[in-house]
């Protein structure tokens, strides 16, 4: 008889996000009922969540979340934050001990500006110099891992159920105009705590059910670029394909959708001449980065959440909207847990973004 884990399925992982366009502040405890109505799509494996607008007394600073292996780590990677940025504050993570989540590192948390005179002599803006650190110390202090670097924003993750990951974070103490949230059950890679969802860069966010059978060829161009994927699962190469064409390419959130989830050649053949030669166009210059294989996602990021499906829709997604509020979920039951009566309810096309931003600005 096959057990628990020995067992494949495809389909699992659980993803949820919710999002107040008005910048209204909800209590991590909302996302945290969502994702747990689909437990069943995890296995304990894997938990996390992104909050954003959670840091306002920080909001102009980036939060540092790093996992440490030891305390040696921990004394490394805070001599190269001190040569590079201006810490305003540091403490642990605050967690509530449970039975049901074991082995955790050391967590820290750090707020942090670059320092002027080494970002002048880096002539980086603060963004691109921000990321270059967080990827250095990632690859190169043994044992340090920062899984979170965006302003007024966390990511919060774990190996257990979401909703354990919830209660040890103690996520009901934040508050956030946007949420995300992923239960995951892994297939083909181990469930570890760096390797749990959300993946973050900056202020991207990513959560994902599918699997990425394009990760070799999206992996190979991406690290031509200086990002290092390292962490043993593919849904990491999805938050630098997004950093790399919103951020760096300058594309907008639409163009980078259709880029990682293109239309079909005979679907561009059948547009009009210039959105023909536009989707022509971003086909050929971003090619490598086309993601291939059944994924569904949300992406946090500052002031907005965009939830995306692949272009053959091989992986679940409902999206539903109350007054200020957008949901998407992997179920309708994910969203009718938290909202029972939605003005609208409906399911995302292929290769469709569905795309929220907040009214009047970052909150």
């Amino acid at each position: 008889m096959l057990r628990e884990g020995q067992v494949r399925i495809p389909s699992g992982c659980a993803i949820s996000g919710l999002f107040s366009r008005s910048g209204r502040k909800l209590r991590g405890g909302t996302i945290v009922k969502s994702i747990a109505a689909m437990h069943d799509r995890s296995n304990g494996l894997g938990g996390g969540f992104a909050g954003y607008g959670i840091y306002p007394e920080y909001r102009d600073l980036y939060a540092f979340h790093i996992f440490y292996d030891s305390a040696e780590a921990r004394e490394a990677c805070e001599r190269f934050l001190d040569r590079h940025f201006d810490v305003v504050n540091l403490s642990k993570i605050p967690t509530k001990k449970t039975p049901k989540i074991t082995g955790e590192p050391l967590i820290w948390r750090y707020f942090v500006n670059p320092l002027p005179t080494k970002l002048a002599d880096s002539q980086l803006d603060e963004d691109e110099y921000t990321a270059r650190c967080v990827i250095r110390i990632n690859t190169r202090i043994e044992g340090a891992y920062i899984f979170s670097s965006g302003k007024n924003m966390g990511v919060f993750k774990a190996v257990g159920f979401p909703e354990d990951v919830g209660e040890f974070y103690r996520l009901d103490e934040y508050e956030g105009y946007c949420w995300t949230a992923h239960g995951r059950y892994p297939t083909n890679t181990p469930g570890w705590w760096g390797g749990a969802h959300p993946f973050a860069m900056l202020g991207y966010s990513v959560v994902h059910n599918g699997e990425i059978s394009s990760y070799d060829a999206n992996r190979r161009h991406i690290e031509m670029f200086g990002y290092q994927c390292s962490l043993l699962t593919d849904t990491e190469v999805i938050t630098y394909i997004i950093d790399y064409l919103n951020r760096r390419q300058g594309l907008t959130l639409e163009e980078t959708a259709s880029v990682i989830a293109a239309p079909f050649w005979s679907t561009i053949d059948g547009m009009e001449p210039e959105e023909r030669k536009r989707y022509t166009y971003l086909r050929h210059a971003f090619a490598s980065l086309l993601i291939t294989g059944p994924f569904s996602i949300l992406l946090g990021f500052e002031g907005g959440m965009m939830a995306l499906n692949d272009r053959l829709k091989l992986r679940s997604m409902v999206a539903a909207e109350k007054g200020d509020m957008l949901y998407a979920a992997s179920e309708e039951c994910a969203i009718r847990v938290i909202e029972p009566n939605p003005d609208r309810i409906w399911t995302p096309k292929g290769g469709e973004p569905v795309i929220v931003t907040l009214d009047g600005g970052e909150k």
